[in-house]
């Protein structure tokens, strides 16, 4: 049984590099992690609303900072970061969606997320566009169009809702949230070395 689950929405610049650095904590601790798609927009509007009015604030100085301190992590990890771009606050249910639709194969989901960050956050593409969706998923070797086709099911649909809501039962707030073996939670990038921390105790 995996002992890390990382719940996770492409969208969020964070996530994308808490992916990049996860595998290294995994390799060094040899567990496995499984990766479960949720909408980051439905967890903000259940139980952390904030971050809307935060980004309605122009002069809030904790988030300029943090977008140094985005690209300084992004650096240490050799990420691209082309953020934020025009598609920002982006629109994410269609990527997450394709996501869902590919939690089952984990190694599918995997790469399919890689080429969606690289996508966004690299070549700032629209992550709300299910035609560059089907490119990216095509550009990993998985078949875009059905995938596409999967993603508008009505059970792929309700399995997104389904991880959403149960992040936020399990007391999540965003992306990405990391729980080790299952009650021991931890979110974002920075607290990594404490995942790794926790699993080698």
């Amino acid at each position: 049984m995996e002992r890390v689950e990382f719940f996770f929405d492409l969208s969020s610049p964070w996530t994308c590099l808490a992916f990049h650095n996860l595998p290294g904590v995994l390799e060094r601790t040899g567990v496995a992690a499984i990766y479960r798609p949720i909408l980051v927009g439905g967890v903000f509007n259940a139980v952390n609303p904030a971050v809307y009015a935060a980004r309605e604030q122009a002069d809030n100085r904790r988030l300029q900072h943090s977008w140094k301190v985005l690209q300084d992590w992004a650096r240490l990890a050799s990420v691209p970061m082309n953020f934020p771009s025009q598609w920002h606050p982006a629109k994410s249910v269609h990527a997450m969606r394709f996501a869902a639709a590919l939690e089952d194969d984990q190694t599918a989901l995997v790469r399919f997320a890689r080429g969606a960050f690289a996508s966004y956050f690299g070549r700032q593409e629209n992550l709300d566009d299910p035609a560059v969706l089907t490119a990216v998923a095509d550009a990993e070797g998985l078949d875009g169009a059905a995938l596409a086709a999967a993603a508008v099911n009505d059970a792929v649909k309700a399995r997104l809702r389904a991880n959403t809501e149960e992040v936020v039962a399990r007391g999540g707030y965003g992306s990405p949230t990391i729980f080790v073996d299952r009650t021991d939670m931890y979110f974002g990038n920075d607290q990594l070395p404490l995942v790794e921390a926790a699993l080698k105790r």
